[in-house]
């Protein structure tokens, strides 16, 4: 409704006089996502001189059961989240706890088996326990892990990109089969609500070429680059966009140019500016258009950003080049599995910064130096006592000690 020169979204205030044709005026009740007048796209908080009784619009991402095994979803104004059963952890508690856990400087424990436990390390940590500080310039990222974490930074959210930026940077490939994966390399976007429409960033590699997507919240436009030059050692990005319009360039490439759909020009962004990979890597949690299936495997570096072409380029982070947080992400060329000596047969697995030792069957442990008893549950073949008796380890097997009320071998008989 417009009255005095004034548009007013909702409700026209009561103390404004309006003409009021029949029955009761009632004000609008839901979302407005995106707001054009005469073809001008109007940023509905930004440039509002005032209003009354106006909330973040929430999405009922509940709605939709994100929770695994058992959990509970819960959400508020600004957030949701899931309340895990005893036994599991994790953003949708998708992994089974550990119930002692021994890793440090906020690592992420998960658990390699029932007594064993993998620590997955925080940024500037590595070893077996992430007990060892790591002075990383060039950070190498590696993909998604066995237990389906990806190795990531987040950085501060990067400001003033609504209507234009510019990023540069270098990556090089863990491997040529790595440039064939679905990987992504960097995203911001609108919170992980996974819907279509969400205004989003990102940067992946999908089938040897780079693909650069953005959506201004009417339609995502994507750049697709010539295969890439896998004879090359380190390939260098460079990227933007101007209002509707944006630009990619990849190694000696030409320049290649797409134009987004609609009439909506600013990218409006809240999240932070993650890169090699996402916190809780869960495709489904993304916007519709990016959804790379894995975290980048190899280095990335040299990344730098400017929103103005008055601007020098900055790396991002706050203070800069600074990520608030980080997992799995070790220095370029180096190899924890120096420092890690598995014993009995063990082999030695690193996934950036995190490191552990994979047991043959019959051993456990850290270094694998500890025998897998015969009544434990990780022995293989497994015992065959009854549920409710007792496995007790002789030196030439097991014996089992049955519950009363019941009698074999096994304690299989009543």
């Amino acid at each position: 409704q417009i009255t005095f020169g004034s548009i007013f979204l909702g409700k026209v205030p009561v103390h404004e006089e309006v003409h009021q044709c029949a029955g009761q005026i009632y004000g609008y009740k839901g979302c407005i996502r995106d707001f054009q007048v005469n073809h001008k796209e109007l940023f509905i908080i930004d440039e509002a001189l005032e209003g009354r009784n106006v909330e973040n619009c929430n999405v009922p991402i509940c709605d939709y059961h994100p929770c695994h095994n058992g959990g509970t979803c819960t959400s508020d104004e600004e957030n949701w989240y899931c309340e895990c059963p005893k036994l599991y952890t994790g953003k949708l508690c998708q992994f089974a706890t550990c119930d002692e856990n021994p890793c440090g400087n906020g690592a992420t424990c998960f658990p390699k088996s029932r007594r064993d436990a993998v620590c997955l390390c925080p940024y500037g940590r590595s070893g077996i326990l992430c007990s060892d500080a790591i002075n990383i310039t060039q950070p190498s990222f590696s993909g998604t892990d066995v237990f389906g974490y990806t190795s990531f930074l987040a950085y501060s959210t990067i400001p003033n990109i609504t209507f234009y930026y510019e990023f540069r940077l270098k990556f090089q490939l863990a491997n040529h089969h790595s440039a064939l994966q679905d990987n992504l390399i960097f995203f911001t976007g609108q919170k992980g609500q996974g819907l279509n429409g969400d205004d989003f960033l990102e940067l992946g590699i999908r089938n040897g070429r780079v693909v650069y997507s953005y959506n201004l919240g009417s339609g995502t436009a994507t750049i697709v680059s010539k295969p890439l030059d896998l004879t090359l050692n380190v390939h260098v990005i460079h990227l933007g966009r101007n209002l509707q319009k944006g630009w990619l360039k990849v190694d000696d490439q030409r320049n290649k140019t797409v134009t987004s759909p609609g009439r909506l020009v600013g990218l409006n962004v809240f999240s932070q500016f993650y890169l090699g990979g996402y916190r809780e890597y869960t495709p489904e949690l993304l916007p519709k258009g990016p959804r790379f299936k894995n975290g980048f495997q190899g280095c990335i570096f040299d990344v730098e950003v400017r929103t103005s072409l008055n601007q020098g380029f900055k790396s991002p982070g706050t203070p800069e080049g600074h990520p608030n947080s980080g997992r799995s992400v070790g220095q370029c060329k180096d190899s924890p599995c120096s420092l890690i000596k598995c014993r009995n047969g063990g082999k030695c697995i690193e996934s950036g910064s995190t490191v552990y030792c994979d047991c043959l069957t019959g051993w456990k442990g850290a270094f694998c130096t500890e025998t897998v008893s015969v009544c434990e549950p990780e022995h293989d073949p497994p015992h065959l006592c009854q549920q409710g008796s007792t496995c007790v380890p002789l030196p030439g097997g097991y014996t089992c000690h049955c519950p009363l009320g019941t009698t074999g071998t096994y304690c299989e008989q009543g």
